[in-house]
């Protein structure tokens, strides 16, 4: 790992901070955060900028995938996030039937879909504390807030997962900045070692 890189979780590592988020308070929305980051490969920045109909449709169901405007991205560049993985679905389902129950007719489609324990909105500085504290409680060391952006990069191209398909889904401009986040992986390289006969 480059000196400044955020870590990349094992599966393992991951578990672990999600069971540590359960037994705390406001459970169900910093398991959804983490799915959120680990599973869509989401910034702070775009995490604390999406709303509620973002994800939810006026039916009340969960949508199949975030647009993701280039208002809440880095580099203005629009992109989506694909609503698939059940356990993302699941995490996202959950924290908003909670709010559901707790908001009752004030439930607003247009509201924050991740609130601050104050009930505002997160700006991206204080989503990437929340995260910082989330990974000290489960004892991770060298975690940021961008450690489920990049195990989410680097697991996908570890499935064989293209590049190519791996930048778009990251919005990055090129798949030079995409192949920054797995280079020199030591579980990637002994692989391809392994398939070369």
């Amino acid at each position: 790992m480059r000196e400044g890189q955020a870590k990349v979780f094992t599966e393992s590592e991951f578990r672990r901070v999600v069971n540590a988020m359960k037994k705390e308070t406001h459970a169900k929305r910093n398991v959804a955060l983490l799915y959120c980051s680990f599973g869509l490969g989401l910034r702070a920045k775009e995490m604390a900028s999406l709303r509620i109909r973002h994800v939810l449709g006026s039916d009340g169901e969960l949508l199949d995938e975030i647009n993701l405007d280039g208002s809440m991205t880095k580099g203005n560049k629009q992109r989506h996030a694909y609503l698939t993985n059940p356990k993302v679905v699941d995490s996202i389902r959950d924290y908003l039937n909670e709010r559901k129950a707790i908001e009752g007719i004030l439930f607003n489609y247009d509201a924050s879909l991740f609130r601050s324990q104050k009930g505002g909105q997160f700006s991206p500085n204080t989503l990437q504390q929340l995260f910082h504290r989330m990974y000290a409680k489960a004892r991770l060391q060298g975690a940021s807030s961008h450690s489920g952006r990049r195990t989410f990069a680097t697991t996908l191209i570890e499935k064989g997962v293209d590049i190519k398909a791996v930048s778009t889904l990251m919005g990055h401009a090129s798949i030079g900045m995409t192949a920054r986040y797995v280079e020199d992986n030591p579980v990637r390289l002994k692989q391809i070692s392994a398939d070369l006969f």
